[in-house]
């Protein structure tokens, strides 16, 4: 098929980062209609976490739906006025007819996006599935049921493709996967050690086209522009260095992001956290569908929408701050978001303990004036920079 980017293979830093951010906030999306024009078919999935190396093993492009830039003018009748507004822009793009899928999967995440999948099927043709991540994540049992779930994707998406996927596909599949994970473990790297050789935006640019185009193809855009931001010389500047955390799920506008990378190095988030949520490359021997699932388990990161004991929230916060050199936190939650707003209490106690300064605010991801917020973080960081 034709490079979903395209780009010419010899363009600049500049140019490529520039049609990422185009792509990203591009609510047509062009490289999901370029897909299905040449025959493809997607499976579009919700936040937060999705195997994806199931639908790419049967042929299939993920597509990761993460709300968009509209106005949900169809959906906001299906939903109360009360809810967040990534569940009503995520099913506006199927009302609308901005995305087709031939398959859409969701999660129990939170109350309101247990109704999704529902209310999403009764509007949509193709079918919609709900994945049941499990609830308690130290369960003996937790590994085995994971990967009887994965198994039942893995036949739903089967039915789609018209082709059964083998074991040998998944291995190949999470080849290609354990590189994109490790390729954006490398740009974070470069976020934390040189965080003025890429902005915030940038970096949320380059992890969020993984979601549009094949993932091999943004290995393949990875690949050659990290080396090249290695290089990079930019002059550092009077920023502090700062860790975001409340973008586990609605993201917040590229405008905002940009606006808080005026008078901050974002050296570490959570942003789009779903698609680095394995930490360490998947085994490619033995049952790919269990070592899937232990992963998710056993070495990932940590959201609030994740029940995990071993994974306390505070102390995950903390040692992000810690291991990122950052010198304060921005502590955010989207609007009417209950898991985010509950964490944002445990989190600033958390940092209180512990002295480590905070900004806290919330945000909308169709939010369009940043200059109160903005104003108020200078303050904060100046404070910072001078106290």
């Amino acid at each position: 098929m034709t490079p979903a980017l395209s780009l010419p293979p010899d363009a600049s830093v500049d140019t490529t980062l520039d049609r990422c951010r185009e792509l990203v906030e591009d609510a047509s999306y062009p490289t999901v209609r370029r897909w299905r024009e040449a025959g493809g078919k997607v499976v579009g999935h919700f936040q937060v976490y999705f195997p994806e190396e199931i639908a790419h093993a049967a042929g299939l492009l993920p597509f990761k739906v993460r709300g968009a830039p509209v106005e949900p003018t169809r959906a906001e009748s299906h939903f109360g006025s009360y809810l967040c507004s990534i569940l009503k822009t995520s099913l506006e793009l199927a009302l609308s007819g901005r995305v087709e899928f031939d398959l859409f999967v969701t999660h129990p995440i939170c109350d309101a996006a247990r109704n999704l999948a529902g209310v999403w099927g009764r509007n949509a043709k193709y079918p919609c599935q709900i994945l049941y991540l499990p609830q308690n994540a130290t369960s003996a049992h937790a590994v085995d049921y994971l990967r009887g779930e994965y198994d039942r994707l893995r036949r739903a998406v089967e039915g789609v493709a018209g082709r059964l996927v083998s074991d040998d596909d998944l291995r190949a599949s999470i080849a290609v996967y354990n590189e994109n994970r490790a390729l954006l473990r490398e740009l974070y790297a470069i976020k934390r050690d040189a965080p003025w050789a890429v902005s915030p935006e940038d970096a949320f640019s380059l992890v969020a086209v993984g979601g549009l185009v094949p993932r091999d193809e943004h290995n393949a855009l990875l690949r050659r522009l990290l080396p090249e931001l290695r290089l990079r010389h930019g002059k550092r500047q009077d920023k502090i260095r700062v860790v975001f955390q409340g973008g586990f799920c609605e993201q917040p506008p590229l405008d905002l992001i940009r606006a808080i990378g005026r008078s901050c190095y974002v050296v570490d988030d959570d942003f789009l956290i779903g698609l680095r949520w394995i930490l360490e490359d998947v085994p490619l021997d033995g049952d790919p569908l269990r070592n899937l699932a232990r992963a998710y388990l056993e070495t990932s990161s940590h959201s609030p929408v994740q029940h995990d004991l071993r994974k306390p929230k505070e102390a995950m916060l903390l040692e992000r701050v810690r291991a990122a050199g950052a010198q304060a936190a921005i502590v955010t939650a989207a609007k009417m978001c209950e898991p985010g707003l509950e964490e944002q209490v445990a989190y600033t106690r958390a940092l209180e303990r512990e002295s480590v300064p905070y900004f806290v605010s919330e945000f909308e991801e169709n939010m369009s004036s940043f200059e109160q917020l903005e104003v108020q973080l200078e303050t904060f960081v100046e404070n910072l920079l001078f106290d």
